[in-house]
């Protein structure tokens, strides 16, 4: 007999989560993951400020701080530190026109009020507009989570020593589910 998860069997919900279908053709996370997005080595130590150092990797004008401030409105609902050293910062905002996504590693770890109240060390940040007729945020939400558990698994998210090298990973990673 099938397990149930949330009214869906857990054949079907595994289906959905790891075929995602986003806008412009793009299945796969990695195909949304460029090296100059990707920052191995954070140095910010307070929630605000690592925010705003991933922000700053795609947006370096006024506009950067009214996304942290969206961010962190979010965040003032529940953390989006998820556990076991990963953070999933998400939110929507009128200053981006498509959908943004970043990581960022810290080698020490930072207070982020995760749930498990464990220092964060893997941040993948997620900004959309508010208008997204294909559903691409919550998918690639998603889909970063599957991705985020098998990085975890393995104990792999720590070995990449470049952006490349993590997209890589992540690509082998997601080639496997």
């Amino acid at each position: 007999m099938e397990k149930r998860c949330n009214g869906l069997d857990r054949r079907r919900k595994l289906h959905i989560l790891k075929i995602p279908r986003l806008k412009g053709g793009a299945v796969n996370l990695y195909s949304l993951l460029k090296p100059e997005r990707i920052n191995l080595d954070l140095t910010s130590r307070k929630k605000q400020d690592v925010l705003l150092e991933l922000v700053s990797s795609f947006r370096e004008d006024e506009d950067s701080g009214l996304l942290v401030s969206t961010l962190l409105k979010r965040e003032d609902l529940g953390s989006t530190g998820i556990g076991k050293g990963v953070a999933i910062p998400h939110g929507r905002s009128l200053v981006v026109d498509k959908l943004e996504l970043v990581v960022g590693r810290s080698t020490k770890g930072i207070s982020f009020d995760a749930i498990d109240k464990k220092p964060v060390h893997l941040f993948f940040l997620i900004v959309a507009p508010p208008q997204d007729p294909g559903n691409q945020y919550l998918i690639t939400l998603g889909r970063v989570a599957v991705v985020c558990q098998e990085l975890l698994k393995r104990k792999q998210y720590e070995k990449p020593q470049t952006p490349e090298e993590f997209i890589q990973l992540v690509k082998e990673i997601e080639g496997n589910l």
